[in-house]
């Protein structure tokens, strides 16, 4: 299916079908109200933009009458090409729904590209496990247990700053883990099947624990009120609050020393975490720059 099948249309109606597609693809539904909300039209112009998706895309969505909305059908082939930057951002910062042919940059730019991006047929299942509060069966690909089939219960993306994962619980493990995006294979919503109230987020008390930090210009480091410029500091230092979950992404993402004496002497750490033990039980402290971790463990993003 090529999307010069939609040339003819304009370029809000060839939006609208984007947007269609995206719900469909990554949500797993979508219903009339979507459109009208999403782009201020009538419920009549959102029927025919349904209809008009259904006829030129074949197969891509079946309606479910007792759900009352559109569904992704069996022959799924996606129409649009979007990049995995955008459908990430439209998950997860609500916008770059439109069509991807049609955004241009307002300003030259130069930003640094992540090394891999996730495959996008592996995040829509991914994605509509989430929405639909459904478990799913993978193969995956681990450091530690090589090939593996596992289910998992995802609830959140979780982005490091290289990498995509997905927060789950893990019913091998029956522990609450970050999965690789990359190293998941032949995703497979289990529908029909509610998780347990133990296998759901506010059950994850790395999830749901919040830590306060205080982040200081680093000790060693020349010129702290440069510093406290960069990084918008208020009356010397940035406070900030991280789940327990990402912290330790985040603090190694900024280059943080998180060390007791602020030893760590690269030019990279202009930051200092003044009170170490404010992460103390936190799972992945221990990736964290200096941070000494109680005991040692190297904790492996599953």
């Amino acid at each position: 299916m090529l999307i010069e099948r939609f040339a003819d249309l304009s370029q809000s109606q060839r939006d609208r079908l984007a947007f269609v597609e995206l719900r469909v693809r990554f949500i797993g539904e979508i219903r009339r109200q979507d459109l009208v909300s999403r782009f201020a039209i009538q419920s009549a112009a959102a029927t025919r933009d349904l209809a008009m998706y259904k006829e030129h895309a074949p197969g891509n969505i079946d309606y479910d009458g007792k759900a009352k909305a559109y569904v992704l059908g069996d022959g799924f082939r996606p129409v649009f090409d979007f990049l995995p930057e955008r459908v990430l951002a439209w998950l997860t910062q609500g916008f770059g729904d439109g069509e991807p042919r049609s955004i241009t940059a307002g300003v030259a730019n130069e930003t640094a590209s992540r090394l891999t991006q996730p495959d996008l047929d592996v995040l829509a299942s991914i994605t509509r496990a989430i929405h639909q509060e459904a478990a799913l069966k993978i193969e995956y690909h681990s450091i530690s247990s090589g090939r593996t089939q596992r289910e998992i219960v995802p609830f959140a993306l979780v982005d490091n700053g290289l990498r995509w994962h997905v927060r789950s619980f893990d019913r091998k493990s029956q522990e609450f883990r970050d999965f690789v995006i990359t190293r998941i294979k032949y995703p497979k919503v289990l529908k029909g099947e509610k998780p347990a109230l133990h296998e759901l987020s506010d059950r994850d008390i790395q999830w749901t624990r919040i830590v306060e930090l205080e982040l200081v210009p680093h000790p060693d480091q020349p010129r702290p009120e440069i510093t406290e410029r960069d990084y918008c500091m208020h009356e010397g230092a940035l406070r900030v609050k991280l789940r327990a979950a990402t912290a330790g992404y985040t603090l190694r993402k900024w280059s943080v020393d998180c060390s007791p004496d602020h030893s760590l002497r690269g030019l990279e750490y202009r930051l200092w975490l003044k009170d170490h033990l404010a992460i103390y039980g936190v799972k992945n402290a221990v990736l964290a720059p200096g941070y000494p971790s109680p005991d040692q463990q190297w904790v492996e993003v599953d």
